[in-house]
């Protein structure tokens, strides 16, 4: 059995990270720390685990007793307990902030996204687990960088969940706010851009086109629904092809020929993603949950490639359909 410990256990992130844990077949919770919950009941805090599990929060950090450590702390947090924290030989580590995400001197995190860096993460020890809002958009992107097709302009609309927020509350996402509204924010400088642009540019170096993205918040609580388009000179039996062949090995991604809904991946770790060619613009929509695709589901994902598990094990999850 895997051991996993959890630092930063009361947030969104790591709720749902609890959830697929519990029921993974090969992994085993040691501890979830917060300094905040200590010694309150796991299900207090997360009480969608009433039943599910006896486990206790601790402001303990008995890290030689574990094999793998997800970090779901707020950006820049990680950064700060690895600086001040000696942690064991062969520990291999999970982060879900955007602290490690961008290459620089001295980060030698490995960028978390299974469908580009699959063989890379099998034999890494540190993962920066990528965001919500860049994951669907990358796996919009990525087969036409793959082919060096994306030599425009990107445009880009997302809409994400209220979760996406964090769980603590603010101005725009308590209900009374965030209810029957949408709103546009960091409109072309939401923080995922760099990451999105470097992903693109490991694919294809020479791509130098703006990707002009807009982040929509919804009125809904999980669920990312990204529509994206861009130049394209092809058929649309072309790109459908292209795309079919970049993710046949890919257990998570599916392409469909229905235009597609939040409600097909909400609760799962799938991305569904649908084409259609107008004039000669390519569409791609692509869909997610944030929770799970876009944070948990996605670190579990490449837990299984690090410890050469099954890439679908404790992931097999039922979409919520109504």
């Amino acid at each position: 059995m895997i051991k996993a410990g959890i630092i930063g256990g009361a947030g969104y992130t790591a709720g749902e990270l609890l959830r697929i844990l519990i029921y993974h077949p090969y992994t085993e919770v040691v501890f979830i720390h917060s300094s905040s919950n200590a010694k309150n009941q796991v299900s207090d805090v997360h009480p969608d685990l009433l039943g599910d599990t006896d486990l206790l929060f601790t402001d303990e950090l008995p890290l030689s007793k574990v094999n793998v450590l997800f970090l779901c702390m707020g950006h820049g947090k990680s950064l700060e307990f690895i600086d001040s924290n000696v942690l064991p030989a062969g520990l291999k580590i999970i982060d879900l902030s955007h602290d490690f995400r961008l290459k620089r001197s001295g980060n030698d995190f490995i960028y978390g996204l299974p469908e580009l860096n699959r063989e890379v993460i099998k034999s890494s020890a540190k993962i920066a687990n990528p965001g919500c809002f860049a994951t669907g958009i990358q796996l919009a992107l990525l087969p036409l960088a793959a082919e060096g097709l994306l030599m425009d302009e990107v445009h880009v609309q997302a809409i994400t969940g209220s979760t996406g927020a964090g769980q603590k509350p603010t101005e725009t996402s308590h209900f009374s706010w965030r209810n029957n509204n949408l709103s546009a924010y960091k409109i072309f400088q939401h923080q995922h851009e760099g990451e999105i642009i470097q992903s693109l540019r490991q694919l294809q170096p020479n791509f130098s086109g703006e990707l002009n993205f807009v982040p929509i918040r919804g009125n809904h609580t999980r669920g990312i629904f990204v529509s994206a388009y861009t130049r394209y000179q092809g058929s649309l039996k072309d790109a459908e092809e292209l795309y079919k062949n970049f993710y046949k090995d890919h257990p998570f991604v599916v392409l469909t020929d229905k235009n597609p809904s939040l409600k097909q991946v909400i609760n799962t770790n799938k991305a569904v993603l649908y084409l259609e060619k107008h004039r000669d613009k390519l569409i791609i929509l692509s869909v997610t949950d944030n929770l799970t695709k876009g944070a948990s589901g996605q670190a579990v994902h490449n837990m299984n490639l690090m410890f050469n598990l099954g890439e679908t094990a404790g992931l097999n999850l039922k979409p919520v359909a109504f």
